[in-house]
């Protein structure tokens, strides 16, 4: 078997990335390899019979307030500059999510509304963003209703569905990711870049592996019969070490994707249901490219368990105790030289994908 100078594991972003910082910086030769049969991770997408960029995994909206990223970028894309927003089924109305001041006179007469947001104000400021187990913290009479009502109408059933527990017992990164904002911006991000890439986020990640000191090698395992010299992994480290301590947990989802003949099936790109039915969220994917077609092609999500053979692992379950099995893992890597772990499963870290390629182009700095 040939010696590789450089082997990476994975064709999402992070080993996107960090292959051609290797292959264009250092004129090295790069093999990417992917179990899957297509570039990209679980940001790849397609373009449909109707010409709708379809996100096979799941909707996946670019956001950063890192130049660094989205300059790296914009040399293998054209942005669609698209600001995303997000709203919720709370009590038969549809309002911005993130809870804000519109949700907040959406749902309440105006006399409460007026109340509140004063009462908002005054404790934490304008156009200031409230973590929901600071907010349940306040001792004021007004805040400790707003607080019990977004608790139990957005927060708690949401959080069981997806992440099959309370929001007090995951991590607090996790819920502040939500948090109540105390603005009219009607915006799920407000980073200064944001935007979708006008080819699709395929063709993005195709072009950045497109090389002549990249190869791309599709529907191949990792094994450890190959010869490398340095490894770059991105898959779960985990499996790399053939779960020597147990698995670490990840939820998971199940897509339903149904197509409808209708010119738009919601008035946002993505809809939260904490309350209703099985599902957490229907995400509609014409809204991202403002896609012109006489149909439409939404995805409804239910969120489970990750089972090993069974499905696909998403979301890292960030807790104390999983750090403490992610920690053990971490610990035998310092035992092997040349080989780096990266990525939402490398660093067991629930990376949004401007942190992922963020963290690749770290560790190609600190080489």
């Amino acid at each position: 078997m040939i010696k590789m100078k450089n082997l990476v594991v994975g064709s999402g972003f992070s080993g996107a990335t960090i292959a051609r910082k290797i292959a264009e910086e250092l004129n090295q030769k790069v093999v990417v390899i992917d179990a899957k049969p297509h570039v990209g991770g679980n940001s790849y997408d397609y373009f449909d019979s109707n010409n709708i960029c379809i996100h096979k995994y799941g909707t996946h909206i670019f956001h950063t307030n890192s130049k660094l990223v989205w300059n790296f970028l914009a040399k293998f894309t054209k942005w669609y500059t698209y600001q995303h927003k997000v709203k919720g089924l709370l009590d038969g109305q549809y309002v911005p999510i993130p809870f804000n001041l519109n949700s907040l006179y959406q749902i309440f007469p105006a006399c409460i509304a007026n109340n509140l947001e004063k009462c908002l104000i005054e404790k934490f400021g304008f156009n200031k963003k409230v973590p929901i187990l600071e907010l349940r913290k306040t001792k004021d009479e007004d805040l400790t209703f707003l607080a019990e009502y977004i608790y139990q109408k957005i927060f708690l059933e949401y959080t069981l569905k997806q992440w099959g527990m309370k929001p007090e017992e995951i991590d607090a990164s996790v819920s502040e990711r939500v948090p109540i904002y105390i603005s009219r911006d009607d915006r799920y991000f407000q980073d200064r870049y944001q935007g979708i890439p006008l080819e699709g986020y395929t063709k993005l990640i195709s072009n950045m592996l497109d090389h002549p000191n990249i190869g791309v090698e599709l529907s191949t395992s990792f094994s450890k019969d190959m010869e490398y010299e340095k490894l770059f992994y991105t898959g779960s480290i985990d499996e790399f070490f053939e779960y020597k301590f147990g698995q670490l947990p990840y939820r998971s989802i199940k897509l339903d994707f149904l197509e409808f003949s209708y010119d738009k099936f919601q008035e946002a790109a993505v809809i939260n249901y904490p309350c209703n039915y099985d599902f957490t969220r229907i995400g509609e994917y014409k809204w991202f490219l403002n896609s012109q077609a006489n149909k439409t092609v939404v995805s409804y999500e239910y969120p489970e368990q990750f089972e090993l053979g069974k499905n696909e692992r998403y979301y890292p379950i960030i807790k104390d105790e999983n750090r403490i099995l992610y920690n053990k893992y971490l610990e035998l890597t310092k035992d092997i030289p040349n080989i780096h772990f990266l990525g939402r499963l490398g660093d067991y870290k629930y990376y949004d994908m401007d942190k992922a390629i963020e963290r690749a182009l770290i560790l190609f700095e600190n080489m």
